[in-house]
């Protein structure tokens, strides 16, 4: 249940078409575009796409079938002419209810460039407003332009504020990984 000082994050994104079992959109980024929840038929798939990505942390080919399993509420994928170009993993904050974490987003490379990232993040957004989520977090390396941008125009797209603050050292992670920043889409916690 949402407390009443808090709303979800705003919208404009069209109303939703819904299939038989999985409530899907078409995306403004072309005809024949799904945005849908995964199925574990879909966790390869969104391996491959995060492996040929070369700027991701790929996790095990596993691990992406066990997300699309036990996480496939809280992440979306997008259906292009039949086959999947990108995906967006998230969960809920166990700790913060409220807060839907981004683990990761991606979009083949031949599809880059048609706001199908945006398009993803918005849907997932919209689908978990009335559980109560009212801010979008996720982590981004400084050295990531194109995340960055990605992120300020969703909270731009729903009016609401984007914050930027320090989270994760070099230090925290193997030689070689960049800090992650922790970006907050969404009204700040009162």
């Amino acid at each position: 249940m949402r407390p009443d000082n808090e709303s979800a994050i705003p919208s404009t994104v069209p109303d939703t078409v819904h299939t038989a079992e999985t409530p899907s959109r078409r995306a403004e980024t072309g005809p024949l575009t799904e945005l849908r929840s995964p199925g574990i038929s879909d966790g390869v798939r969104m391996w491959e796409i995060a492996r040929d990505s070369r700027v991701l942390d790929l996790n095990s080919s596993y691990a992406y079938v066990l997300w699309c399993r036990d996480f496939a509420a809280t992440s979306i994928v997008a259906e292009v002419d039949g086959r999947v170009g990108g995906f967006a993993t998230a969960f809920v904050r166990p700790r913060v209810p409220d807060t839907l974490f981004l683990w990761q987003i991606a979009v083949d490379e031949q599809l880059r460039g048609q706001r199908l990232a945006a398009a993803m993040l918005n849907e997932l957004l919209d689908r978990v407003a009335d559980r109560g989520i009212t801010r979008l977090e996720t982590t981004i390396s400084p050295d990531n332009p194109a995340s960055q941008a990605l992120f300020t125009g969703v909270a731009r797209h729903r009016g609401v504020p984007i914050t930027r603050q320090p989270l994760f050292t070099a230090e925290d992670f193997p030689p070689g990984h960049e800090p992650e920043e922790l970006y907050t889409v969404g009204a700040p916690r009162a």
